[in-house]
């Protein structure tokens, strides 16, 4: 197989290109500034508040769960889904659009000060989970695992929700991503992309994605850029534009590239972060 290197436009020798091929590094979210992902502010509204303190120091921290309808819904789940859901091997399948905020320090009741993180979901999945126990807890759980794994913190799930106030401090405005449904273009045809993930069953070790690139007939032509859930490829000049986002969080660092100039695929195999 006859494969050519320097995703990101390095010349190389043909002898190195090989080697450098398995090693590429895709690092770094926003290296193509230019192309940055679409994204608009929004100010969400309020909607519920949940006091829970860090386990390292022990200091409160709040969270002000929010709601906007600028924030896609999760899919469609039934009670008994969810039931289901929780009791099986890996409840973390299922993802709930949101939208975590930097941290900002107020002052509590007791004047005294604490952290505080705004995370914002969608307006009518906040209103689900406010008519059902199971949803609400779901919603809170998920809202702590994201900002541990988003801030690296450890948060207590001896959790309070707040009866008398929905929110602590202020809430800002956010400025989240836009994004429909992952798309590929080419000028003159209809290129081909499949996601594969590996294994088929059980816990998802890698993401493979395959991205047919006709017309394209050298890796000098492609720029690459890979984030913690998302793929963003251009491949000049201008031929193609593919933004994708994953349901599952990958390694960025231990992810290669490599493409096939015969076959003029491209393909990106990326080890899954374990939950």
């Amino acid at each position: 197989m006859e494969t050519d290197a320097s995703l990101l436009g390095v010349e190389l020798e043909e002898k190195e290109q090989e080697e450098l091929y398995q090693q590429l590094l895709l690092q770094t979210m926003g290296k193509v500034q230019s192309e940055s992902p679409p994204s608009k502010v929004i100010r969400p509204q309020p909607g519920m508040c949940v006091k829970t303190s860090s386990t390292s120091d022990q200091k409160k921290v709040f969270l002000n769960i929010c709601q906007s309808q600028a924030v896609p819904p999760p899919p469609h789940l039934s009670q008994e889904a969810l039931v289901e859901l929780l009791e099986s091997e890996d409840p973390t399948s299922y993802r709930v659009p949101m939208s975590l905020g930097e941290p900002h320090t107020e002052v509590d009741n007791s004047s005294q000060g604490c952290t505080v993180y705004d995370v914002v979901i969608n307006d009518e999945f906040f209103q689900k989970c406010q008519k059902d126990t199971l949803f609400q807890q779901f919603l809170i759980a998920v809202s702590l695992e994201g900002l541990e794994n988003k801030y690296n913190l450890e948060l207590s799930r001896d959790i309070k929700i707040l009866k008398n106030r929905k929110f602590m401090g202020c809430i800002g405005e956010q400025n989240i991503r836009t994004k429909s449904k992952p798309i590929i273009q080419e000028i003159n045809s209809n290129p081909e992309f499949s996601l594969l993930v590996e294994p088929s069953s059980g816990n998802a070790e890698h993401l493979i994605a395959e991205i047919l690139l006709p017309g394209v007939i050298s890796a000098h032509s492609i720029v690459l850029d890979l984030g913690e859930d998302r793929l963003l490829l251009i491949a000049r000049p201008s031929l193609f534009h593919l933004d994708i986002f994953f349901p599952l969080i990958i390694d960025q660092e231990n992810s290669v590239a490599q493409f096939n100039t015969n076959t003029q695929t491209l393909t990106v195999t990326m080890p899954v972060v374990s939950s």
